[in-house]
């Protein structure tokens, strides 16, 4: 337990707050305490018993989830479509039967015969202008862009999963961090109460410190509500199912990646043309431009080419049939199909420059806030937290010796406490920066390979 310690304080029952803060690296405090500490904590915070999640488990996780699921079969529903456009028209067969009564005289009587004629034939249309390859291209073309599209889906259900992983793991190291003030807020009012009977310290004095332990009892109860969110935001990005009882007891694991200078050396234009999301706007200009020389296609007239052989019920030989149609196109030059061609030709096109744009836009943000929160966190472990730790330890040193009065202690530990949670703020920053960098840095055709 971890518990401040004032000039009055046995040492028997309290730590110095030296012990807590100054004893531990400053990576440990940058970064919400060391996890010695959590065995420290009441049970209400203590590790569950279930094996914390790590960072791949939770990118596998949405890898597979609904939104991806749903993804892949619109990928599979698109391959069919290939299928269903690469194959001639089918041919049609015809019978008829057609029955009739023939009179005429016979030994000068008059007769009747009825008689049946039968005709079996076959009709097929000729495609030509090279309409079928040119469905087969725009379909190929469509089911590429569905892939790439899955691809990007991954990519954006990992990205909010890393999300809510580092907030998840910052919210556990904020109820870590908080909870131990809190606790050793509540031991200096505990303290300043006894002082207080025995007409050591002034009334406004006490005031002040009971007040502190009040406020730090609410910010824990905030922190572990923001816990119980984040975990629940995780769950929900994952598919995996959570009880309301053992919201507390999700935890991950402290995978918080190193502040090294990565750099995005890729360039730029090299970095948007492998994004998925690029692909898939390719793809669909592709398919708009395949379709567009299929609706010009349809100037060539695709003759109905047929065979058929009649049988008549007085013949002894069989009549062979064949035939050639051919639509009258009178008027209409498929004018409307053409203008649609082009439009969506068009949007194809303006999809791809505004998807682009995009892409240029993210790079630029991907690489401002990496190095932006680089930086901020290299100043935190360098200049800020040494900073507020010695001042605070020197606080501590001199209200001790009896030469400041409590408020300058209170303030070197508010101080030191927003210094740290600054610094863990910062580190969550660059860690979503930093994974979302490399999930970016994938090729589309890695993704696709991993689905």
């Amino acid at each position: 337990m971890v518990r401040y310690r004032s000039g009055h304080l046995s040492d028997k029952h309290h730590m110095s707050i030296r012990q807590f803060f100054f004893s531990r690296p400053l990576a440990a405090v940058a970064l919400g305490f060391s996890l010695a500490l959590i065995s420290a904590m009441p049970p209400a915070f203590a590790q569950s018993s279930s094996a914390p999640l790590s960072l791949t488990e939770v990118l596998d996780a949405a890898r597979h989830n609904l939104d991806v699921r749903w993804a892949q079969q619109e990928t599979l529903a698109t391959r069919a479509d290939i299928v269903a456009a690469n194959h001639a028209p089918l041919p049609v067969l015809s019978a008829k039967a057609a029955a009739g009564e023939q009179i005429g005289l016979s030994n000068n009587a008059l007769t009747s015969q009825r008689r049946i004629d039968k005709s079996l034939g076959l009709d097929w249309v000729w495609e030509r202008g090279g309409k079928r390859a040119l469905r087969t291209q725009a379909t190929q073309s469509l089911a590429a862009a569905a892939q790439a599209d899955l691809s990007e889906i991954v990519v954006l259900q990992q990205m909010a999963a890393k999300d809510s992983f580092f907030d998840l793991l910052a919210a556990q190291e904020r109820v870590t961090h908080v909870q131990a003030m809190a606790l050793s807020a509540k031991q200096l009012a505990q303290t300043a109460q006894k002082r207080l009977q025995a007409g050591d310290l002034s009334a406004q004095d006490f005031s002040r410190v009971e007040i502190e332990a009040q406020r730090a009892q609410a910010d824990a109860q905030s922190a572990q509500l923001d816990q119980q969110r984040a975990a629940l935001a995780l769950a929900q990005i994952t598919g995996r199912q959570i009880r309301a009882e053992a919201v507390t007891q999700w935890r991950v694991q402290a995978q918080w990646p190193a502040n090294n200078g990565l750099a995005l050396a890729q360039p730029a234009e090299a970095w948007v043309d492998a994004r998925a999301d690029v692909q898939a706007a390719m793809q669909r200009l592709l398919a708009a431009q395949a379709w567009m020389d299929n609706a010009q296609a349809q100037k060539k007239i695709d003759p109905v080419v047929g065979l058929s052989v009649d049988t008549a019920a007085n013949a002894s030989n069989r009549l062979v049939e064949l035939r050639v149609q051919f639509p009258l196109q009178v008027g209409y030059a498929y004018e409307g199909e053409i203008g649609r061609a082009m439009a969506q030709q068009a949007q194809a096109q303006e999809l791809l420059d505004k998807v682009r744009l995009a892409a240029q836009g993210e790079w630029l943000g991907l690489q401002q806030d990496l190095t932006n929160a680089a930086s901020r966190l290299q100043g935190y472990e360098t200049l800020i937290l040494p900073r507020a730790r010695k001042v605070a330890e020197q606080a501590e040193l001199a209200y001790n010796k009896g030469a400041i009065p409590l408020v300058d202690l209170l303030d070197a530990r508010r101080t030191l406490r927003a210094s740290l949670l600054e610094a863990l703020n910062v580190q969550t920053e660059y860690a979503k920066a930093a994974t979302a960098w490399q999930l970016r840095s994938r090729p589309a055709t890695a993704l696709a390979a991993t689905n």
